[in-house]
């Protein structure tokens, strides 16, 4: 029955982060700097928030945007942290960004519309974008210190345009955008008929500036995706955030009712002590991070590597591969992996724009990081 499979659905691949993943992650000894999995637990009050949920009984389905409390605290989190004012009617919440991003898509892309993202980029989107029948369109943001600009964006617009994903900070790379920049790309579509998807699911993580979001100057056109993966630890527990003026955001919600009716109602009590109790815990975090950050650009910079760009946001960087190597991105990896027992991501995960690069995350101890450093150090001097 395989040839009756969506042909759409036949031809995605598995995430290339997640292959890799795989395929290294039973090696004995293996020091694994790829999955962006937060090493901090969750904060011990949601943790506590929760089982007092399941204590009082709050097992049942829940409004399918999810329950008001929560919306209004995610309301008063991002105007008090961004600047971006939302009524509760305008928030969804969703099961982790991932499934936000692709409720989003399949409410605004069909047949034969074009979707602008950066290249390198995370390879969550492409795939969903196929699905909608819809076309990806990389624009190369190697030679811009990975940023996604004003001109980069109105060299590749054409009548076909409908959306234009705005992930910053950025995974694979840790950039992020300035607010005038953003400013610069809100003037350039204003008025016109194009969405953007800002997916700042790492917006409680950056170092070198406040986060900004482009809703700040282009309200009517975009949608936010968020969450609280990153930020407070949470992944498994699978909270996203949508954010939409309410001419786009009960369109959202259809998509999102008929795919999971609501998000975990556990869950989203122990979003709701994050977002209100727990609204800074994501800043022991990012200290920590951002020591990670400049231990491992010296590092790298130590070690010879061209072309860092500093990341500002999120824990990754993004690194060349030296040339005198010859290698592949895929094989860079896999012989590191291989005769060093330390784990990154090939950069052709991240499209094809990302070939030449390997990513590394810092989501790890010192000790790990140190150690991994010191066995890329001994793999590049060979």
């Amino acid at each position: 029955m395989e040839q009756y499979i969506n042909s759409s659905v036949k031809n995605i691949q598995i995430s290339g982060i997640r292959r890799f993943f795989n395929m290294v992650s039973d090696i004995e000894g293996m020091i694994s700097l790829t999955i962006g999995q937060p090493d901090f637990p969750t904060p011990q009050h949601i943790k506590d928030a929760a089982k007092r949920a399941i204590d009082d009984n709050f097992t049942t389905y829940t409004h399918n945007a999810g329950f008001l409390e929560l919306r209004e605290a995610a309301a008063k989190f991002a105007a008090e942290k961004y600047n971006v004012h939302y009524h509760p009617d305008e928030v969804i919440v969703t099961n982790g960004a991932s499934q936000g991003i692709d409720v989003v898509l399949r409410s605004i892309l069909g047949k034969g519309d074009e979707c602008l993202l950066p290249g390198p980029v995370y390879p969550g989107y492409e795939p969903i974008i196929h699905l909608c029948g819809a076309k990806p369109v990389h624009i190369d943001i190697t030679k811009n210190n990975f940023k996604m600009d004003a001109s980069l964006i109105e060299k590749s617009l054409t009548p076909q345009t409908k959306c234009i994903i705005l992930p910053y900070p950025s995974n694979p790379t840790g950039v992020s955008l300035s607010r005038d920049e953003l400013k610069e790309i809100a003037d350039l579509l204003r008025g016109r008929g194009i969405f953007v998807l800002a997916d700042e699911i790492y917006s409680e993580l950056t170092f070198d500036q406040p986060h900004h979001s482009i809703a700040q100057f282009l309200r009517d056109q975009t949608i936010i995706v968020n969450g609280l993966s990153k930020s407070h630890s949470m992944t498994g527990w699978r909270i996203g955030l949508l954010f939409a003026p309410e001419t786009i955001s009960r369109h959202l919600l259809k998509v999102h009712q008929y795919n999971v009716s609501c998000a975990s109602s556990i869950s989203q009590k122990a979003a709701f002590a994050a977002l209100t109790d727990g609204k800074n815990d994501a800043d022991v975090m990012k200290a920590a991070y951002k020591k990670r950050r400049d231990y491992v650009f010296t590092r790298l910079t130590d070690m010879g590597f061209e072309d860092i760009v500093k990341p500002d946001g999120a824990f990754y960087f993004f690194v060349k591969i030296p040339d005198r190597l010859s290698l592949c991105s895929f094989d860079f990896s896999l012989n590191l992996a291989k005769e060093k027992k330390v784990a990154v991501v090939p950069g052709d995960a991240f499209s094809d724009l990302g070939e030449g690069y390997f990513r590394l995350s810092y989501a790890c101890s010192m000790d790990q990081l140190t150690e991994g450093l010191d066995r890329i150090e001994d793999f590049i001097s060979a």
